[in-house]
């Protein structure tokens, strides 16, 4: 309240200090605010292209070399097959990889490896004879040592 000679009261500026400011803003301030909030974005936007650009840029020559790198590779070297033929004369390696089962099975294990593999290749369901010749042979020669 203003003092009748145009002055303000001694009371007003006592608490003046401890009142309560408004939490309303001014347009203005909003409007800043909003502005450097839209810079900031607008800034990432353009580095992330950037930066995917020179990805693009990059990634030719590398994808290049990647592809020359696996071409290198034998094609035989991430396969789950055994590589090679069959040995002359059988061995017990050679037959537990045929049956695919460990070299020191018991036997009602080979007896179950050995039905499974006929099951899918005997001749008479179109099987291969030679194969399934070799498969029997395995069965022979694991079952043929001393084992429970």
């Amino acid at each position: 309240m203003a003092s009748p000679g145009g002055g303000v009261l001694l009371d007003d500026l006592r608490y003046a200090e401890y009142s309560p400011r408004s939490n309303t803003r001014s347009e203005t301030d909003i409007d800043k605010r909003l502005g450097g909030t839209l810079i900031a974005v607008g800034l990432g936007v353009a580095a992330a292209g950037f930066a995917g650009r020179y990805a693009f840029h990059l990634w030719k020559p590398l994808g290049q070399a990647i592809t020359e790198t696996a071409k290198k590779f034998p094609s035989t070297a991430f396969s789950a097959y055994y590589k090679g033929g069959f040995e002359q004369k059988m061995t017990k390696r050679e037959a537990s990889l045929i049956l695919g089962i460990s070299p020191t099975s018991t036997k009602a294990k080979v007896r179950e490896a050995h039905r499974r593999i006929m099951v899918l290749n005997h001749p008479d369901k179109g099987g291969s004879p030679y194969l399934a010749a070799k498969i029997n042979e395995a069965k022979d020669l694991l079952d043929s040592g001393p084992r429970r």
